[in-house]
């Protein structure tokens, strides 16, 4: 029998390095003053850590630089493209296939042909750039997550769940309204937590029964297949990929960010099973985006998706990524800062609410939390909570979003060292005042300043 070792080991070697910045405290603060105090508008060479988000930012393969030397530039049917539509059919059983540059340009492709004032999309939780092209439309984005999924330190091994019985009522409610349902897998504004199998099909069902078009947002949807294998009942014996395709048979269509789940840096797509949209869809792509076939990416892109739409399933990998974010979440719980339970996917979310309890709302916490991070430790993290979704937000967290194979077991363990002196200080920090919002995703461009006293 072969050893069964209890360390999770990375299931690659690294064949590129770039230099790690290690500014100075006083550096670090100099950054944040001119930023504003916003940890997007910092420079990417004064950051040491970069945890801001795991969308783009992945360690490509060999594989994947390989593929890419043979992308076909063709601006019309393009072989590229015919290997990217054959990879995503044959993952999802759809038979439209329209590439964009990124997920949020598929959202503004599906959400202009579909959403008009008045109207009303349901999912568990629609994340920011989901939201905000909903409603900029004049409908409204609706979050119908389960009561758990808004509880930091419920052990439900599902918190991304949707609440079937709040959405057929909402969906009786509102017949006419509702131009498509949704769910978010993984459910990345209530901590990167999964889906079950059981609740995308309780979904599936009545979405159906009121006839509405039910479209998923996939950019982790295999570390949620994982999660099912590890979690539900009945799963443990079947591969990923079988959940994985089972999961899209549910749906009608879906929606990617690619540089999360096909592990690339640029890239996305819609997918489809009924053509009924599809015309008007590349219609709208050839306006904004470029030919159907190339959708405002490079072919290289075409291949490097293709590539990596089969590589994240490889179990091995997924493994060793949820385990990541696991040693984190417990490590950082052993320290003291109280962390969204159970650990998700694809990063740590930090409770930012219980671990600066002395900090209102109205003060953000969780930014405050930020911009220490950063000072203390040359870490970039993300807000989310009050800044992000205002007086929506249901939880103030900080999200620590780990890119897919750029950081090594080092790097973590250092970053935990760092973590002791900042929950010996943690009631010396204080709130952040807005000084400047825009009228759409404020958290991306805001400016703050910091308060003196609580």
């Amino acid at each position: 029998m072969e050893k069964k070792h209890r360390t999770i080991i990375e299931p690659f070697k690294i064949k590129v390095v770039e230099p790690l910045p290690l500014p100075s405290r006083e550096e670090r603060e100099e950054y944040l003053r001119k930023a504003g105090y916003n940890l997007f508008l910092v420079p990417s060479r004064e950051v040491t850590f970069d945890f801001l988000t795991d969308s783009g930012t992945t360690a490509m393969s060999a594989e994947q630089w390989g593929a890419m030397m043979v992308g076909d530039e063709s601006y019309a049917g393009s072989r590229s493209f015919e290997k990217f539509e054959k990879v995503v059919r044959e993952l999802t059983g759809y038979s439209h296939v329209i590439p964009t540059h990124q997920g949020r340009a598929a959202e503004k492709l599906v959400f202009s042909l579909l959403a008009k004032p008045g109207m009303k999309i349901p999912s568990n939780n629609h994340f920011d750039t989901t939201r905000a092209n909903i409603e900029q439309l004049g409908a409204e984005a609706v979050d119908l997550v389960i009561a758990e999924g808004k509880d930091p330190q419920s052990r439900h091994p599902f918190k991304g769940n949707i609440d079937l019985a709040r959405l057929e009522a909402f969906c009786q409610e509102n017949q006419g309204k509702i131009p498509c349902g949704m769910l978010t897998i993984t459910n990345n504004t209530g901590g990167g937590q999964p889906v079950s199998l059981e609740n995308i099909r309780g979904a599936a069902a009545i979405y159906r029964k009121h006839g509405i078009p039910f479209i998923l947002d996939v950019c982790r949807f295999a570390e949620n297949s994982y999660f099912i294998k590890m979690r539900e009942p009945g799963q443990q014996e079947r591969p990923v990929r079988d959940i994985a395709r089972e999961t899209f048979a549910l749906a009608d269509g879906c929606m990617m960010s690619a540089k999360k789940d096909a592990l690339v840096n640029i890239g996305g797509f819609i997918a489809l099973k009924d053509p009924a949209w599809v015309d008007r869809l590349r219609s709208l792509l050839i306006l904004t985006e470029g030919f159907p076939t190339y959708g405002g990416l490079a072919a290289r892109d075409l291949e490097a998706m293709a590539v990596g739409l089969i590589d994240v399933l490889e179990e091995s990998y997924l493994e060793y990524r949820l385990a990541v974010t696991r040693y984190m979440a417990e490590k950082l719980n052993r320290l003291g800062i109280p962390t969204v339970q159970p650990p998700g996917g694809h990063a740590v979310y930090i409770d930012a609410k219980s671990f600066l309890p002395h900090i209102p709302p109205a003060q953000f916490p969780g930014q405050a939390l930020v911009v220490e991070l950063f000072r203390s430790e040359g870490i970039r993290s993300c807000e989310i909570g009050s800044v992000m979704f205002g007086k929506a937000a249901t939880m103030e967290l900080v999200r620590w979003a780990f890119p897919r194979r750029v950081y090594t077991q080092s790097h973590f363990d250092y970053i935990l060292e760092g973590m002791e002196d900042l929950v010996a200080n943690k009631d010396r920090l204080r709130g952040m005042r807005m000084t400047y919002e825009p009228p759409f995703l404020r958290h991306f461009t805001a400016r703050f300043e910091p308060l003196l006293d609580g």
